[in-house]
């Protein structure tokens, strides 16, 4: 199998369809999760709602590299966005959610092998298989966050 189907596939598996590493994946989730549970706060932690849109927010700047685009995205911005006010709402973020995460898998998909090991951006970022594997692994670390919150708010 190819580097970059195997490592799609790992991606699709925290955000779309798999329960092998963590049991659970963003979409078994969020999907029928009603907007008031994900707006609502709990202590000093940041919301279920700005915890996904954390983790698009970075799908979607590295879809904009993928696209031949520039990195845009800044840390500093990474958690900074509109709050959601309804579950019409949530649902339109959740199906863009999805659909850019699909759109990254299926980058990671038609990259060439040896695009892996070449330069994301720029040299100082690594290499395009290091921030793929970082996005997979910053997902799970906020799926951990999710779930957790979750279960704090519904018991």
């Amino acid at each position: 199998m190819k580097s970059t189907l195997e490592i799609a596939s790992r991606f699709k598996e925290i955000i779309l369809n798999g329960t092998w590493v963590a049991n659970t994946n963003y979409k078994l989730q969020l999907e029928n999760l009603d907007w008031k549970i994900a707006v609502k706060p709990i202590q000093n932690l940041n919301t279920i709602a700005i915890l996904a849109q954390h983790i698009h927010y970075y799908i979607n700047g590295l879809n904009e590299v993928f696209k031949g685009g520039t990195l845009d995205i800044k840390d500093k911005f990474s958690f900074d966005f509109p709050p959601i006010q309804s579950q019409e709402e949530w649902n339109n973020f959740l199906e863009k959610f999805w659909n850019d995460s699909q759109k990254f898998a299926s980058f990671v998909e038609q990259m060439p092998d040896e695009k892996l090991n070449e330069p994301f951006v720029d040299e100082k970022y690594g290499t395009y298989r290091r921030n793929i594997d970082c996005m997979i692994e910053h997902s799970y670390y906020h799926l951990g966050q999710i779930v957790l919150i979750k279960k704090l708010l519904t018991q």
